[in-house]
């Protein structure tokens, strides 16, 4: 049995800072940094805003969405690198704030900015497999970067949320028909036990890390999937920057077009386990029936995994955001992420 996306739902920090004013603030050419990542802006959490209240935002939109009971929900799965604790799980607090099946599989999942689509293979495995009706998968973070590090001018904030279900229920907008995953032991970026922020290989973390995940993952889904980059209509690849995925679907062929609605990243920034999750969000309000969509998520450490999709109706549109973008200084951006 084929698993479907029944529901979506985003939640993304108003508040942002400018890639000019970082850059002002270490003394950095701003026109320089906004040309070579291709981002403008970030989002920043408010003081109340966390993994855990993004997360629970985007379920519950899903939801609504999705417009089912959120008792008939008997799988929880958040995926992120800033969960709020050490110890204690993100996904049964969102489990238990959205009353959810009590009985209800939940975990919490790390693997970098991947971690979101490995929830959704998780989800769709156990629909799959008849053990669960419907589950949530959830992918959201407010990405640490140390103060002055190239991370800083991309590191941000979001979730993206799905409810998913068979695809042969009356509300199944887009069913998943291939995924895969490509894994290796490369290490481009990583936080140690203990340390708040993380490092990473600088250049590294292009060729052998990204490019080479992405590549390998794209390659094989397509090969499985028995389909031609112009036979699809919408792709998203993780974003850790604009130039990254940029220069992937180029050497695929992949038009501007086909990348267009799930292309968030110059005006978001890099939200990591929310990434591309957010962008397939954007996509499945865009999308047709019948659309074909490839989806190709990065994590270092590393590995991508991939998806195949089709829409199985037109697209829905979510309710508009109605809150004012505030742009903060770098000293209240400073502030707010220390209080994470």
């Amino acid at each position: 049995m084929q698993s479907a996306i029944l529901g979506f739902g985003m939640s993304i920090p108003s508040l942002r800072i400018k890639t000019e004013e970082i850059a002002n603030t270490w003394k950095q050419d701003a026109n320089a940094m906004i040309n070579g990542l291709g981002v403008t802006e970030k989002t920043v959490p408010d003081a109340g805003e966390d993994t855990f209240t993004l997360a629970f935002e985007a379920g519950r939109q899903a939801i609504e969405i999705a417009d089912i009971q959120s008792s008939q929900v008997s799988a929880v799965f958040v995926g992120s690198e800033s969960h709020p604790y050490a110890v204690k799980p993100t996904s049964g607090m969102v489990a238990a704030a959205l009353e959810c099946d009590p009985f209800c599989h939940c975990a919490d999942l790390e693997f970098a900015c991947k971690a979101g689509t490995a929830a959704i293979q998780i989800v769709d495995s156990m629909i799959r497999a008849k053990q669960i009706s419907h589950g949530l998968a959830i992918g959201a973070d407010c990405a640490q970067a140390k103060p002055g590090d190239a991370l800083e001018y991309t590191a941000a904030a979001g979730a993206a949320a799905f409810i998913m279900g068979p695809a042969t229920a009356k509300n199944a907008l887009c069913r998943i028909d291939q995924t895969l995953s490509f894994t290796t032991d490369t290490p481009d970026f990583w936080r140690a036990n203990g340390k708040a922020h993380p490092e990473h290989a600088g250049r590294f973390t292009g060729e052998p890390a990204y490019f080479h995940h992405v590549r390998e993952a794209t390659k094989g889904i397509l090969e499985i999937g028995s389909i031609k980059p112009e036979e699809i209509d919408h792709v998203i690849f993780h974003m850790p920057n604009a130039k990254f995925p940029s220069r992937v679907a180029k050497e695929f062929g992949f038009t501007k077009e086909q990348m267009e609605h799930g292309f968030i990243v110059p005006t978001i920034g890099n939200t990591y386990s929310a990434c591309s999750p957010l962008g397939l969000a954007h996509v499945l309000q865009q999308a047709k029936k019948d659309d074909r969509i490839l989806l190709v998520s990065y994590g270092s450490g590393a590995g991508s995994d991939a998806f195949l999709m089709t829409m199985m109706k037109d697209g829905v549109k979510l309710a508009p955001d109605t809150r004012e973008t505030t742009y903060v200084n770098y000293t209240e951006y400073q502030s707010l992420i220390a209080a994470h």
